[in-house]
């Protein structure tokens, strides 16, 4: 594998950190897997998961959102994405899926969101879906309760506190249910991963865990309504392939039953090609879990199967499988 960082100028000239993994250069590159990480991390930990996906002929891009990793100057910053900071993440995954097309052309270009990059994804499935051939949601969920009172929430806090505020209350509000489902807990965050190296690894890195700012969740509450606005998710191509995967013990996606609910309202939507697959006791992040290499591969194969020109390819069939579960 070829790695590589470069800089992205955002539309209004923000710096955006990018991390480019290559296949090996004797090897062709059969598609790009654009990456849009969760909140509180950064693109670095998707390293592993990209050697997966290029010594199976996929390149993989992925960039460090706003207030995110080394998009962000000062470590003191982390968390605060600044102003409509979706809207311009949005605008910078457009920005790199341009910048992935014209180093590739010609072959396919899977966008996938993980967790809060997945809700970004689910945005551009319906506000951005032109140059992407098919979508990948990680660790997600579909429409929910309590979005508004959250978002009131946030914009009170950002009236009393400004925007800018780390806000404990609203992290609080947000994750702080997350670990009662495992008990004992060793860390506040045993419910990303059943592995606690990993649990450990996240913990240790300091472009991880930061808490966001009051305007960081008054935009993300605004997202997470939007998305699933009726007359939104009308807008998203029938013809565009749609893979979910998830742990059935991640408290995101409701132990399960919020992908099954978004599987079922593309269903409802008669997107043609929707496959998700739950991983028995898997937790948030499946790509760090004690079983990543078996979900690795199984990307992989869902991949290939959706690569124009594969053995595999099978876009042409319609495919709706709402019980693809390990």
């Amino acid at each position: 594998m070829q790695e590589s960082t470069f800089a992205l100028v955002g539309n209004e000239g923000t710096r955006i950190h990018v991390y480019r993994w290559l296949p090996d250069p004797e090897c062709d590159v059969r598609g790009v897997v654009q990456i849009a990480h969760g909140m509180a991390e950064t693109a670095a930990r998707y390293a592993e998961f990209a050697e997966c996906l290029t010594s199976h002929g996929y390149a993989v891009y992925a960039n460090d959102h706003r207030g995110h990793g080394k998009s962000v100057e000062n470590p003191k910053l982390l968390g605060n994405a600044g102003a409509d900071a979706f809207r311009w993440m949005a605008s910078d995954m457009i920005n790199l899926g341009e910048v992935a097309s014209k180093e590739h052309p010609g072959v396919p270009l899977f966008l996938m969101g993980h967790s809060m990059g997945s809700f970004l994804v689910q945005h551009l499935m319906y506000a951005g879906h032109e140059r992407y051939h098919a979508f990948i949601l990680s660790g997600t969920n579909g429409k929910r309760g309590l979005l508004r009172f959250g978002e009131k929430l946030a914009l009170m806090q950002c009236g009393i506190q400004g925007p800018a505020h780390p806000s404990m209350l609203l992290n609080a509000i947000v994750f702080g249910g997350f670990n009662r489902s495992f008990r004992p807990a060793n860390t506040p965050f045993d419910w990303l991963s059943r592995d606690a190296d990993e649990v450990k690894r996240f913990i240790d890195d300091p472009l991880c865990g930061a808490i966001c700012t009051a305007g960081f969740f008054r935009d993300f509450f605004k997202l997470l309504l939007e998305i699933h606005m009726p007359e939104h998710m009308k807008r998203i191509p029938k013809d565009k392939a749609v893979y979910l995967f998830s742990g059935e013990m991640d408290p995101v996606g409701l132990n399960g039953k919020g992908v099954y609910n978004l599987v079922s309202q593309y269903r409802q939507l008669q997107i043609h090609d929707v496959e998700y697959r739950l991983y028995p006791e898997g937790r948030h992040e499946m790509l760090h879990e004690t079983n990543r290499k078996e979900v690795c591969l199984h990307v992989v194969n869902w991949l290939e199967r959706h690569t124009p020109g594969s053995e595999q390819d099978s876009t042409n069939e319609t495919r709706d499988t709402l019980a693809d579960t390990v």
